[in-house]
């Protein structure tokens, strides 16, 4: 390596090299104590090193010490606690995308350039294939609450809202759908997981929790509105951006955790949702003109 072919440009990029490992090793640290797993604690600890290392070779070439993004540690440490590490990092490797240049710009000076940024991109295939976490386990348990809670009770609260025009009694109606829909949905994912033989290290009483309590989540949103707004038109309204928004944050959660399609999966999960919406609206009006129900 000759330091005399590094540029004052190639020095800022190597700088953001260092910046970015220093970064990710404490970002890996501490999600390794504070990982109850002891596979995962050990795969944390060993990447967070590996960080170290690369941070050290890029200091002897720039002869610069790089503080960390305090701001970045924040950010996907908590992002990586509160949503599951794989989403965490895969969302902090996207944020990486300009990388792939830069390393290769780097490499005609620095060849080890080369090495590392294979080491960087192996990384987050260890952590996809090896990494155990409960949460993407049961996704399809949470999945199933969501989706059913989304599509079962939008429908309800739109047929019940002009049908009843009342928001305390759309509130009682949609709150006592909602849980018994959510016990009979929980009920269904154990007995399901328990037929199949609690395949993939699932838990039929943990996929039943997980689908429960997704539902009751979801139908206690859904129901707030109307709880807090007297006017039945515009609680409709406010429940229905509740739905979408909820659509919005998990299709975006699962599409960056599996690596899967986010505007298709998106549009298609909040078009059936307002579909029955709206199809549940029309069969509540016409039920209501045709009983000549006012209340």
């Amino acid at each position: 390596m000759a330091k005399n072919r590094i540029t004052d440009e190639l020095k800022a990029e190597i700088a953001g090299f260092q910046k970015n490992e220093i970064t990710e090793f404490h970002i890996y640290s501490r999600l390794a104590r504070r990982t109850k797993h002891p596979s995962n604690a050990r795969l944390l600890s060993r990447i967070a090193a590996e960080e170290r290392a690369h941070y050290d070779f890029w200091k002897s070439v720039s002869g610069m010490e790089v503080k960390p993004s305090r701001f970045k540690v924040f950010k996907y440490y908590w992002l990586a606690r509160l949503f599951g590490v794989t989403f965490g990092v895969k969302l902090m490797e996207r944020g990486e995308a300009g990388a792939q240049a830069a390393y290769a710009r780097v490499a005609r000076a620095v060849p080890k350039a080369r090495q590392i940024q294979k080491d960087e991109e192996r990384h987050e295939h260890e952590l996809l294939a090896a990494f155990d976490e409960e949460l993407l386990r049961y996704v399809g348990s949470i999945v199933l609450g969501l989706n059913d809670a989304l599509v079962e009770l939008t429908g309800a609260l739109a047929g019940l809202t002009f049908a009843l025009r009342n928001t305390r009694l759309i509130a009682l109606a949609g709150l006592v759908t909602g849980l018994a829909a959510s016990l009979s949905m929980a009920a269904s994912e154990y007995l399901s997981t328990k037929s199949e033989g609690e395949s993939e290290g699932k838990s039929a009483l943990k996929s039943a929790v997980y689908t429960g309590l997704t539902y009751v989540l979801t139908v206690v949103l859904l129901i707030a509105p109307y709880l807090l707004i007297s006017e039945y038109v515009l609680c409709l309204a406010v429940t229905l951006t509740l739905s979408v928004l909820i659509i919005l944050a998990f299709t975006y959660h699962t599409a960056v955790a599996k690596d899967l399609p986010f505007v298709r999966r998106f549009l298609e999960m909040a078009g059936i949702s307002l579909s029955v919406a709206v199809l549940s609206f029309g069969i509540g009006t016409v039920i209501r003109l045709v009983l000549g129900i006012e209340v």
